[in-house]
């Protein structure tokens, strides 16, 4: 290198440490990628994120390929120091000119580069795709030998280093919806709700949800013809329940907008014409997932369900716009206001609770996180902490709330003040 000229090794320098920047960049940017945008852009036929995936299915042999070439560049610098101090200030300046090196190669090939492929990743790693692909091809049996020798320490140390990458991992339900949390204003804030719901969906039952027993509004067949008239025209609902003396005794369903058929009038009517007009009743398990039930609707073309328990004995019923309002929220303004009257906020952050009501709405309603586990209602909830219907009025506190009996019935708690307990 006698012959070569002071400027020409500075230039040969200067290069060496702008390809040490590119290689220490594009390592970073290519492993910093998100994986599920990168399949977004190969989807539409993106170029660089082509070619970045395609690096991606073998990131030994990507990695291979960078620090090889990072090596090089930095040995070959580290030769080139050599050679210019010992030019300049003899067997001294090599120590000096090393020190030096280190520093710029540390701030200006690894840290500073490295940073902004950490910040703008695809700016970074799609433009050096077009480099390290044909890079790869070049040293492929150097990266090759290089590889077999790492993999083989990867399996002496019990890995595969044939396993799936990121590229193709999936994410769970909870790192789904972590993602979705964090999307902020990407997706508008009812949308999030929605798409929340549905993850949901797969930790609540059909039980969680149905009308139960006691509130399920029904035609008895042994009731007299102007009992059931009445009850036809003065429901609220568009399906009811047919049985015979007991509800476990479910003979049809019928749709109120068959009922004209035999209403014309009173002395028409009989309860042979009402049989009639009846449809198959459809059974569901009350164990059920509502993400299966969604799908079971929809297969079976059902929108009223009667829900039994493993026994066959009736629990309550489901329908099509119950398991909807778990995704999309309430339809109907009559439920939002029978909501309203299940809780009444009281002084001091305490809140007047109808003890029928579902402890999942509860939670939904007031942001709390009440057990849902065990029973579905509050009066459940309680019953089961006192392992008994209490005899009087009294308080508990459950987990980081504080519960006060307020109306007891003769089977049942009516009432209840709860309130959510302060941080300590």
């Amino acid at each position: 290198m006698d012959e070569i000229s002071l400027d020409a090794l500075f230039i040969a320098l200067f290069v060496l440490i702008l390809l040490s920047a590119f290689f220490s960049s594009s390592e970073t940017g290519m492993m910093s990628l998100n994986r599920y945008r990168l399949r977004h852009l190969v989807k539409k036929k993106h170029r660089g994120a082509t070619r970045a995936s395609e690096l991606l299915r073998r990131p030994d042999r990507l990695i291979g390929v960078v620090l090889i070439g990072n090596n090089l560049v930095n040995i070959w610098a580290t030769a080139l120091v050599t050679v210019i101090g010992a030019r300049l200030y003899g067997e001294a300046g090599i120590a000096i000119a090393t020190t030096l090196l280190t520093l710029i190669l540390l701030i200006f090939a690894e840290v500073t580069p490295k940073t902004i492929a950490a910040l703008y990743p695809e700016r970074v790693a799609f433009p050096a795709s077009f480099i390290l692909k044909p890079l790869l091809w070049l040293l492929y049996p150097l990266v090759v030998l290089v590889n077999s020798v790492s993999n083989l320490l990867v399996r002496l140390l019990g890995m595969n280093p044939n396993s799936k990458t990121r590229l193709t991992d999936h994410l769970h339900p909870e790192e789904l919806r972590t993602v979705v949390d964090e999307a902020g204003d990407l997706i508008p804030d009812q949308h999030q709700d929605m798409l929340l719901n549905v993850l949901d969906l797969e930790k609540a039952t059909v039980e969680d949800i149905m009308v139960p027993r006691n509130e399920v509004v029904g035609i008895d067949l042994e009731n007299t013809i102007p009992e059931i008239l009445q009850l036809i025209r003065t429901t609220e609902y568009t399906c009811l329940p047919v049985y015979e003396g007991d509800i476990n005794n479910v003979v049809g369903v019928l749709h109120l907008r068959n009922a004209a058929r035999f209403i014309s009038s009173d002395m028409d009517t009989t309860h042979e014409a009402i049989r009639k007009q009846l449809h198959t009743p459809y059974f569901v398990l009350d164990s059920t997932p509502l993400h299966t039930q969604l799908l079971n609707f929809q297969k079976e073309k059902h929108r009223f369900g009667i829900v039994v328990d493993e026994y066959g004995d009736v629990r309550g019923i489901v329908t099509l716009v119950d398991l909807l309002e778990e995704i999309v929220g309430e339809f109907s303004t009559d439920t939002a206001q029978e909501s309203e009257r299940e809780v009444i906020p009281l002084d001091d952050a305490w809140y007047q609770i109808d003890a029928t009501a579902s402890v999942r709405d509860i939670n939904r309603s007031l942001g709390w996180q009440l057990p849902t586990d065990g029973p579905k209602t509050i009066n459940g909830l309680i019953v089961e902490f006192l392992e008994s219907i209490p005899d009087a009025i009294c308080g508990f506190d459950l987990g980081r709330y504080r519960f006060e009996v307020m109306e007891l019935g003769e089977t049942r708690i009516e009432t209840a003040k709860i309130r959510e307990l302060p941080d300590l």
